[in-house]
């Protein structure tokens, strides 16, 4: 496999970071694309797919905020032969849709576990206690189809701060191509500031959590989404932008030694 790192470029956030245009990583356009900010309709879908379909998935890809976090549905529709999805997010990314036929922030996790036929195993690592018991309380609710459920293991912030993650590292299937998402909503606000609410991770957390995956060393791509709210006061959005950069940038270098 061939391996591009990308960068998709919905709100130019990329640029207040200093990212060099120079550094091996495709820097894509996709700024003039219509209908694709938190919902994203079919065509535009279409064209996000496209711009994506000459380099492939297999590198380290930065998807600008987390109102695009779904475009590791459409990263992951191009994977042809069975896999793992792993997920680290503060969120489940399974709400109910909102919208018919547009695929959002909030709901393309659950798209992914229905409509992908390659997908072996979904890990969601991340979310808080709460919001993972509520996909299980809704009667008509995802956790209540049983070949759907049984496709999906949790792993909330509460049992990973208490240790307890470990009860269930058993139940992660082995031997899968490996496709890995991070929502950098997960990391504490020293790390990183995302224009959603955030969790308490450390970034070293992170990476143990991380290694555990990417020692499998069969990893068909990783993408990264979490940038900060656009439209803040300039102070303060340059003060994000400074501290997202820093992480951006350790992430891509601890995450560059297992894709190459």
């Amino acid at each position: 496999m061939t391996t591009n790192h990308l960068i998709l470029d919905f709100s130019h956030v990329y640029c207040d970071e200093n990212i060099p245009k120079n550094t091996g990583i495709h820097w894509l356009d996709c700024s003039e694309i219509e209908e694709c900010d938190l919902y994203c309709s079919r065509q535009a879908e279409e064209k996000i797919g496209e711009k994506i379909k000459p380099y492939g998935i297999h590198g380290i890809h930065f998807l600008d905020s987390g109102n695009y976090h779904y475009v590791t549905e459409i990263m992951t529709s191009q994977i042809q032969k069975e896999f793992q999805l792993v997920v680290f997010d503060h969120h489940t990314d399974m709400q109910k849709p909102m919208i018919e036929h547009m695929t959002s922030c909030g709901d393309w996790a659950e798209k992914v576990l229905e409509t992908n036929p390659w997908l072996q195993q979904l890990v969601l690592i991340g979310p808080q206690e709460k919001d993972i018991e509520q996909l299980y309380q809704e009667n008509d609710g995802l956790m209540n189809r049983k070949e759907i459920s049984e496709k999906l293991l949790t792993f909330s912030a509460e049992e990973i701060s208490a240790g307890e993650d470990k009860n269930k590292i058993s139940k992660i299937k082995k031997n899968l191509p490996v496709y890995i998402s991070i929502d950098k909503d997960i990391l504490d606000k020293q790390y990183t500031e995302t224009n959603w609410s955030q969790g308490n991770m450390s970034l070293p957390m992170l990476e143990r959590l991380l290694s555990h995956f990417l020692e499998n060393g069969n990893i068909l791509g990783i993408d990264i989404c979490g940038e900060c709210q656009q439209g803040i006061p300039l102070p303060e959005y340059l003060q994000a932008e400074e501290l997202n950069e820093e992480t951006n940038q350790k992430l891509f270098e601890f995450l560059s030694h297992y894709i190459l």
